[in-house]
This record gives C-alpha cells, sequence and structure tokens, in this order.
C-alpha cells in the first residue's frame, strides 16, 4: 500500500521555486532549513548565500527574491526603504567568536582587558564586514585602540570568509560568526568573547516586496522557526530564539 502525503494548501511543484536570499554566515544552515521545509510545503526553494553587504544591495535593487534572511539591522533599514513587506521575524541568534590558526598559542577571553591585551599583541587582525566587523571596530574604538591597530586589520571582500584568511595565515587573530569558523580545516576556534562585551547577531527573515508568492514564503519563515529545527540550528552553531 503506497501512503501518499497531503501537499501545503498554498503549494504545488508548477509553481516558480521560492528565492531565498541569505548572508555567508547562514548558508549552511539555511541550505538544511529550506531542504526541510521545501519538502513539508511541497515546493521548491533556491537558498543563495551571498556577502550580507552584496545581499542588501541586491534586496534594495528589486531583484526577484522572496525571502530575506540577514542580520537585523539590515533588514530594519529594508523595510525603512520599503523593500520588505512586512517587519523581520527573528530565526537564530548568532554569536561572535575569536580564532586563530591551528597551532598558534591560546588566546585568554577571561576578560574584556585581556582580549584586549590579545588584540594589540597580534600582528594582524581579521573582521568581517558584516554586522560583527562593524561592531568591533565600534569595540576598537572605544577601548582607545582604533588608531593603533588601523594598519593591522584586514577586511576581507564581501562573501569571502574571515576563516580562509586564517587558514592561510595571513592574519593571526580573527573574529567573525562561530558558523563561519566552526569545523573549518586550519583554524581553531579560541571561544566566544568575554560576557562583557559579547557581539551576537540576530539573523532575521522576512518577505521580499519583489515576492509574487507572499503567502508561501511567509509559510517557508514560518517553517524555519518551528521548534523541531532547534538542534539543526545548533548545530551549525547558531541559537533558537
Amino acid at each position: 500500500m503506497t501512503s501518499t502525503s497531503t501537499p501545503h494548501p498554498l503549494s504545488t511543484q508548477s509553481r516558480e521555486p521560492l528565492r531565498v536570499i541569505g548572508s555567508m554566515a547562514t548558508k549552511g544552515l539555511l541550505a538544511v532549513l529550506c531542504g526541510e521545509a521545501a519538502k513539508q510545503l511541497n515546493c521548491r526553494v533556491e537558498p543563495l548565500a551571498v556577502g550580507g553587504v552584496d545581499a542588501a544591495k541586491r534586496v534594495a535593487a528589486d531583484e526577484a527574491f522572496d525571502v530575506v534572511c540577514l542580520g537585523a539591522p539590515a533588514m530594519a533599514k529594508l523595510l525603512a526603504s520599503g523593500h520588505l513587506r512586512s517587519e523581520a521575524q527573528g530565526v537564530v541568534r548568532s554569536r561572535t567568536v575569536v580564532a586563530t590558526p591551528t597551532g598558534a598559542p591560546a588566546v585568554d577571553l577571561s576578560s574584556a582587558e585581556a582580549l584586549k591585551a590579545a588584540v594589540l599583541a597580534a600582528p594582524t587582525v581579521g573582521l568581517s564586514t558584516g554586522p560583527s566587523g562593524e561592531a568591533l571596530q565600534a569595540l576598537f574604538t572605544q577601548w582607545g585602540i582604533a588608531d593603533t591597530i588601523r594598519d593591522r586589520i584586514q577586511v576581507p571582500p564581501p562573501g569571502t570568509p574571515v576563516a580562509s584568511l586564517l587558514a592561510s595565515g595571513a592574519v593571526s587573530l580573527g573574529f567573525q560568526q562561530e558558523a563561519e569558523l566552526m569545523g573549518v580545516a586550519g583554524v581553531k576556534v579560541c571561544g566566544a568573547l568575554p560576557t562583557e562585551i559579547a557581539i551576537d547577531t540576530v539573523f532575521a527573515a522576512a518577505v521580499a516586496t519583489a515576492s509574487k508568492q507572499p503567502e508561501l514564503a511567509q509559510a517557508l519563515i514560518a517553517a524555519w522557526n518551528q521548534a523541531a529545527n532547534a538542534p539543526i540550528k545548533l548545530q551549525h552553531g547558531m541559537q533558537t530564539l
């Protein structure tokens, strides 16, 4: 006896696929979540991960995406400029971590002062172009060391992870979302920033104004946020909200 599943009322395989755009930090997670949701909703989903800055620019240029998933500040700007149909819904929280090339000495993360000393001692420091990089630049300014280390900071192009700079030895100390550093050959994740200066990024999702399937797109976001997906999010270095 052959079993059949009941299609989601909004879905049909004859529809155009839902196009999803997100940042590199959520690449692995969105690939899995979209795959699971596609089966549940009986629709096709095409996730695309690029640098967060580039993703926001493409959405702002009215490229035909159905769902946008970026850091909360970027989503707020897209909403204000009329490129999202409604306020974004939080999907995951991602912490910023510290990493070094494999084999490098351990980094003292016991306090903000200890990390400040490590940054000052590092010959080169890698930051991203995304929310964590912006927050760290602000932290360095707050510490009064921004000018001192300015020439040591390396920021790869959007879409290029700090992990690649660490693995090649181009930088000796790197900061980025945990999901982009964990499990990368040649990279040692030392741990999260000290609690008093923790930098967490909330990645949120919303239906793009350009979407021609807004109801199905909204159902996709709801599927991502089902409680059953909490283990998947943790496996990708992120926490449920």
